[in-house]
């Protein structure tokens, strides 16, 4: 990577089904100098997840005692585990000159701003924050693409459905947005404020 680009801190939050960690795949293909941030959850390994690599996978004692030191940028509870992005970590890839991409929703991005505000003016994180609101054109789509994925039950799409509109309540917050309807075209407008903001 080159000394004249900025590393950024990129947070991209999206209604499930909006096509999120599809677009986070595309950008880190195209871009070798973004790397994923990997979470730390106290829920159980699933199929071939790896640790380390999938998610950082804490016991609940674990996870409790690290937020009492202070040391997610932001955690949250969601169904009935614990998910969070240690500061360190985060901090050590950009001042190696790395652009992180997280993948956290509206409840983590809330947190993350808030959190961001108490950290040094010139801290790497905080020069570098980024967030984007990934949307699809409209309920009905998102409802189509829900089903389409056929992993979840009537009441677990509805329920996906309710949280959807909450979040989509939440786009004023970001400073940017891309309405994921074609796919390419969405990492496209990705990788551009990706390169705008490292130029910065």
């Amino acid at each position: 990577m080159s000394n004249n680009r900025k590393p950024l801190l990129l947070v991209l939050s999206a209604a499930s089904g909006a096509g999120k960690s599809s677009l986070c795949r595309a950008l880190l293909a195209r871009c070798s100098d973004i790397v994923y941030s990997v979470s730390c959850t106290t829920r159980a390994p699933r199929g071939g997840e790896i640790d380390g690599k999938s998610y950082h996978f804490l016991s609940e004692e674990e996870f409790q005692r690290r937020v009492a030191s202070d040391d997610f940028l932001e955690y949250a509870e969601v169904h009935g585990n614990w998910y969070g992005t240690l500061r360190q970590t985060v901090e050590d890839a950009m001042v190696q000159g790395n652009s992180i991409v997280m993948d956290i929703d509206v409840q983590g991005a809330r947190q993350l701003r808030q959190r961001l505000q108490r950290l040094p003016s010139g801290s790497v994180i905080r020069r570098g924050f980024v967030d984007i609101f990934i949307q699809v054109s409209s309920m009905d789509e998102l409802r189509r693409r829900l089903e389409q994925r056929g992993e979840d039950t009537p009441e677990v799409i509805e329920k996906r459905l309710a949280n959807a509109e909450r979040e989509m309540a939440a786009v004023p917050e970001y400073r940017y947005t891309i309405v994921n309807d074609d796919f390419e075209r969405a990492v496209d407008a990705l990788q551009d404020i990706v390169e705008k903001e490292q130029a910065v």
